[in-house]
């Protein structure tokens, strides 16, 4: 029987999908975003030093990253003296969007190829974690232009309700690499399996640190990429990603348990403010959670549950409602002023 033209053009286009890698859109990759205020610099920035941020873009977090840069911009002193530095694998499809909600942003959009991790992600408990952008933070100090001295990698998952300045000011003396909210509370041992701790050598790799080693989260850290360049940490971390595929398991969540194993006990701490993660909950269930106890500059939406997606299925968390002003997402019969934040 003959087929029809719609589904004679259908059937070619998944045949072409599957045969050379063609990418069918996606539903986020068909949103529109409203047009953000400008933000602009005052009297008192005439001195203000370039800050550089470092933000990945993808389809399904691409709505998480605006939001986020407008939170940036919302609440910065000198928003115009800020660069941001986007990572995408495809950057010709996403700068468009970036351009059109911030027209006066001063940006740029790099490749970040995924051959450089495809033979090195092992999968682990969420698939988002296992997607290879989600390691493109690793190359930061290869990607991005040598003039680039020092950024601020945030993730796609985040708002910022503080001026990121003070985050930038982060004293990274006398010789730290990275500096990010440290969480010593944290059962350290669970972010590795028991293999890697029976293994005779593997435990050693975290001995002679400055302090004990203690989990930090790394969506929100601030970067020297001069000693990250001089001091080869890309090898470094990637040497324990082929430990993880090519020896042993030793490890379960994606890209974090290679930075601990490389940086913990050796990051300069930021006070917690400036991460107050988990808000997505778990990895596995993604259920509300409350706000850690103190003083709030970054609300960090980790985990499953991502505000966007319980906002649109009407099962928003409480805290949801403290991301959904920075929302850019265009929706019929509303207009391109934010008066609600």
């Amino acid at each position: 029987m003959a087929l029809s033209p719609f589904v004679a053009a259908v059937a070619l286009l998944l045949v072409a999908t599957f045969s050379f890698g063609w990418a069918l859109p996606t539903a986020s990759e068909l949103l529109h975003f409203r047009e953000a205020p400008a933000f602009r610099n005052g009297p008192s920035c005439v001195s203000a030093p370039t800050i550089h941020i470092a933000v990945t873009l993808d389809a399904a977090y691409l709505r998480g990253s605006l939001a986020g840069v407008l939170s940036i911009l919302r609440h910065s002193s000198c928003p115009e003296s800020i660069t941001f530095h986007f990572l995408a694998i495809r950057p010709r499809r996403f700068r468009p969007a970036v351009a059109a909600s911030f027209p006066s942003l001063t940006f740029d959009v790099y490749r970040f190829d995924p051959a450089l991790v495809r033979g090195l992600i092992s999968s682990s408990v969420r698939r988002a974690l296992d997607q290879p952008l989600n390691y493109a933070r690793i190359y930061l100090a290869d990607i991005l232009p040598r003039s680039v001295h020092r950024v601020i990698y945030f993730d796609s998952d985040l708002v910022v309700v503080d001026d990121v300045a003070r985050l930038w000011a982060t004293d990274l003396a006398p010789d730290h690499v990275l500096a990010a909210p440290e969480y010593c509370h944290a059962n350290f041992t669970s972010y590795f399996t028991d293999r890697f701790w029976s293994d005779p050598v593997f435990p050693r790799a975290l001995s002679g640190r400055r302090r004990p080693p203690c989990y930090f989260n790394t969506g929100v850290m601030v970067m020297d990429l001069d000693r990250w360049r001089a001091g080869g940490y890309t090898r470094k971390l990637e040497g324990w990603m082929e430990v993880q595929k090519r020896e042993a398991r030793i490890y379960e969540l994606g890209s974090l348990p290679p930075f601990l194993l490389v940086f913990a006990g050796e990051v300069k701490g930021v006070e917690h403010r400036w991460n107050q993660h988990g808000l997505g909950g778990d990895n596995v269930e993604g259920l509300c959670r409350d706000l850690h106890p103190g003083p709030v500059s970054l609300l960090h939406w980790s985990g499953k549950g991502k505000p966007w997606l319980r906002l649109d299925a009407d099962r928003q968390c409480p805290l949801d409602a403290l991301w959904a002003p920075y929302d850019l997402l265009r929706r019929d019969g509303h207009d391109d002023l934010f008066t609600d934040i």
